[in-house]
């Protein structure tokens, strides 16, 4: 077995293929116990050809233009057939592809400056009185709404609900990877809760349920299929959209409640990679720790980044009595990638009322989620990320010129200490009057 051509490949590349990709291609061989060692090198050959795989390919030398790269790895899969590149991501020389173990094979073994091929693997929706608790209502008051702010939900679409449509349509675009459907809408319903947490405006409730940003801008990116699911490479497409159309757009923040494991062994996946060039581009970007607390090192990619902002959830209770708030269970902690300090702050993630969406998948599965005709309750760090994504998009309306870290810095600032380790809750549980009013020296 030793002898097989696509081990000795694993062997001798093994650090450019990721831990996903090489257990995928390994899985080739577990048949092969049952079959005589005669038939095992052309059975090999077959299984080669036929198995595909979805990948990202990432290049090693980002001063060369990505479609000569492109071209070039294009050229050496050409032969085969049932190989193909899909789409090319340039904020990060990354393309995508369906490939073949054999196309694998010779792309590794050709001189295409292939830095690393990930698996293309599955990423996922977060999910498992939000606005008073963080003292934005206070900061509504004042005039401090959102307007003129606009936050990209990167989800499972946006339901055109009219707490974001009346009194005025503050939904100023729709992107859609997954059906191509140029109208707003959400057959998940977890998007639309998410748009809801950030910048509802209560229009429904009489005021009731609303956001911390309830007159900021929503920009629906669809990377997430109806069960709430997509892959590396439609986020990334996202997410390049967003930077492609920042300025169309004027894409201030991009709220994202979802994420993939991450692999320790390799803290600069595509998915790390493209959000921080969001952040390099002007963008705040706020991702959710993820549900897989309350274990150390549970942190979700991409918000094992560094730079973005990775929120967690606490569970306020049910009231604006911050006296009696503690971290949801679920939340995922830290550290990240070493002894990276993540998450970054909490925010309310537990039993959050927002937007619902009629007919979508979770509105009909969880029935018991359902408050009055137009609202839904859902936990999770992905109700935390985007109430985060409404505070930060408050600290611009105040700021207009403020960089990403800036806001981020003021965020942390704002955020109250509660005494717990830095592991669960970064600097602590966000306060946007505070973070507000910090910004007001800077």
């Amino acid at each position: 077995m030793l002898g097989f051509s696509m081990i000795q490949l694993i062997r001798n590349h093994d650090k450019k293929l990721d831990k996903k990709l090489r257990q995928s291609l390994l899985h080739l061989y577990r048949p092969f116990r049952r079959i005589p060692c005669f038939l095992h090198r052309p059975i090999e050959n077959l299984m080669k050809k036929f198995k595909r795989y979805p990948v990202v390919i990432e290049f090693e030398n980002k001063d060369v233009p990505l479609s000569s790269a492109v071209n070039k790895a294009h050229h050496v899969m050409k032969p085969e057939a049932r190989s193909e590149l899909i789409h090319q991501y340039h904020s990060i020389c990354c393309c995508s592809a369906v490939l073949t173990a054999s196309t694998i094979e010779k792309l590794m073994n050709s001189d295409c400056s292939i830095k690393k091929i990930h698996y293309d693997r599955e990423v996922t929706a977060l999910l498992d009185v939000a606005s008073p608790a963080v003292h934005a209502t206070q900061l509504n008051e004042q005039g401090l709404t959102g307007k003129d702010i606009n936050i990209a939900v990167v989800d499972t679409g946006i339901y055109p609900h009219e707490d974001l449509k009346q009194p005025s349509d503050r939904i100023v675009a729709f992107k859609d990877f997954i059906n191509n459907q140029t109208e707003p809408y959400d057959d998940n319903g977890h998007g639309t809760h998410c748009a809801g947490d950030a910048a509802g405006n209560g229009f429904s409730s009489n005021g009731k349920y609303k956001g911390p940003a309830p007159e900021a801008g929503v920009i629906g990116v669809k990377v997430l299929n109806q069960m709430g699911s997509g892959s590396l490479s439609t986020i990334v497409a996202g997410i390049q959209w967003c930077i492609d159309n920042k300025q169309k757009h004027q894409i201030d923040v991009i709220s994202l409640s979802l994420g993939a494991a991450a692999d320790e062994s390799n803290c600069n996946d595509p998915l790390v990679q493209i959000v921080e060039q969001a952040w390099a581009a002007g963008i705040v970007v706020c991702v959710a720790a993820g549900n897989s607390g309350p274990d150390q090192r549970t942190i979700g990619t991409p918000g094992i980044s560094s730079k973005v902002v990775t929120v967690g959830a606490m569970d306020d209770k049910n009231t604006t009595d911050r006296a009696d708030e503690q971290i949801a269970s679920f939340s995922s902690r830290g550290p990240a990638c070493g002894e990276e300090s993540k998450p970054d702050l909490l925010a309310p993630g537990v039993n959050i009322i927002s937007l619902r969406a009629p007919g979508s998948f979770l509105d009909k599965t969880s029935k018991s989620g359902r408050v009055d005709s137009n609202y839904f309750s859902l936990s999770g760090t992905s109700m935390a990320t985007p109430i985060c994504a409404g505070v930060a998009a408050l600290i611009l309306q105040n700021n207009p010129g403020f960089s990403p870290d800036q806001v981020k810095q003021n965020l942390l600032q704002g955020s109250v200490d509660k005494g717990l380790p830095a592991y669960a809750q970064g600097a602590g549980y966000l306060d946007a009057e505070q973070a507000v009013k910090n910004s007001n020296g800077n």
